[in-house]
């Protein structure tokens, strides 16, 4: 019987550039840039873009010397490039996800929150991703994690990535944005300043990115990752958002903005105590380009999986994936710095759960390689739309979309 060889991986920037970073697939995760050797990848995040860009011009956009000369960490990195699913699932699981677990492989759905009250008062939903990073770091887990703060004095609600290496710190980061941030790209920083075992808290495609660089032995930079938190996400949306929508629509402006949530409907808080909601369809037309086309909500390759999404605002529903993932949240029960309830306690989170990352795994396109589609049901027939009180058409209403809930 003949032994199938494994191919030699020959791919690199210039099957990138072609196959993701303008075919639309890139979702601006920055595991390429982080992981590329010769530094020649940068990364624009100005004016919604959030895509990777080669940097020398030797050889222009499209293509690398380096990789020209066998380079390929860049392909090795990206959770989007050809057979990124199932080979991510079978380093992290030993097998490829089944055609109806259509939000990943797990091991474990509870329901969490944070036992502490400022961690449980500043986090969002419960404060667990802000108590799993203290406690982790208070055991030797980690030394540092990559969060996403807010930009300056935090009044003009840009995302930015930094890192967290204190209590203060990692608080500070607490809350969510709906806009994006490429929490990878404060890798360097975290290193420079000593880290050695880093957590990475990011959305969903952020969290495929650390595996797949193991999975492909993509140089240096994935033996650092020593925990990966993922925020279920369906979408982000871009900055101009708050100029074109929320403020020459609704008056709201983003410095005055203390809050904000997705729960079926855009939810925000102002300084002034005042609380608005902005149905979830006006927001769709600033859905950032690189969300189109992710088929991953449920940020199915993290260690754990976290959302702020269910019947009880104040607790996380929580995905436990890894045998890592599982000892964490075990012992941090035992601990009592988090309590928890069963997953079975919220169905509808469950089923809520599984519905949208249903939806978001037929936004992957048939050109791409089609592991994320496998078992995928075809949409359900749209109800017809009836006249309302005024002649206009009602439809029924969208469900629940939580965007990526930082910690």
């Amino acid at each position: 019987m003949a032994v199938e060889t494994k191919q030699r991986w020959t791919a690199q920037w210039k099957e990138l550039f072609d196959e993701v970073v303008t075919s639309g697939l890139c979702t601006g995760c920055a595991g390429c840039v982080v992981a590329c050797p010769h530094d020649v990848l940068g990364y624009n995040d100005a004016g919604g873009v959030y895509k990777p860009f080669h940097l020398e011009e030797e050889l222009g956009l499209a293509n690398c010397i380096h990789g020209e000369k066998g380079c390929t960490s860049c392909t090795r990195a990206c959770p989007r490039f050809r057979t990124w699913e199932p080979e991510v699932d079978e380093f992290l699981f030993g097998r490829r996800r089944d055609p109806d677990e259509m939000a990943g492989v797990s091991k474990d759905i509870i329901l969490a929150r944070a036992t502490d009250a400022t961690v449980h008062e500043k986090g969002q939903d419960g404060g667990l991703v802000s108590a799993i990073l203290l406690w982790a770091m208070e055991h030797d887990y980690i030394d540092a994690a990559l969060v996403s703060y807010l930009e300056g004095d935090g009044t003009s609600w840009k995302a930015v990535p930094g890192v967290a290496r204190t209590r203060e710190e990692i608080l500070a980061a607490a809350g969510s944005r709906y806009t994006y941030s490429a929490n990878t790209m404060a890798y360097g920083e975290a290193v420079a300043s000593g880290a050695e075992k880093i957590a990475l808290v990011g959305m969903s495609c952020q969290s495929s990115s650390p595996p797949a660089m193991a999975a492909r032995k993509a140089g240096k930079v994935a033996r650092r990752f020593a925990l990966n938190i993922g925020l279920l996400c369906s979408k982000t949306f871009d900055d101009a958002i708050f100029e074109e929508l929320f403020e020459a629509k609704y008056g709201l402006r983003k410095q005055d903005m203390v809050k904000m949530n997705i729960k079926g409907v855009f939810q925000i808080w102002m300084r002034d105590g005042a609380y608005h909601e902005v149905p979830l369809k006006e927001c769709h037309a600033w859905t950032r380009e690189g969300c189109k086309m992710c088929p991953d909500f449920a940020a199915e390759h993290a260690d754990i999986s976290t959302g702020g999404i269910g019947a009880f605002n104040d607790w996380t529903l929580t995905v436990v994936r890894t045998p890592l993932g599982r000892e964490i949240i075990v012992k941090m029960l035992q601990d009592g710095v988090i309590e928890g309830r069963p997953g079975d306690d919220d169905p509808g989170a469950i089923a809520l759960m599984r519905k949208l990352a249903t939806v978001s795994r037929r936004r992957w396109p048939e050109f791409a390689s089609p592991e994320p589609k496998v078992g995928v049901p075809p949409p359900k027939p749209k109800a017809a739309a009836v006249p309302g009180p005024t002649g206009a058409s009602a439809a029924p209403s969208a469900p629940a979309t939580p965007a990526g809930t930082e910690p």
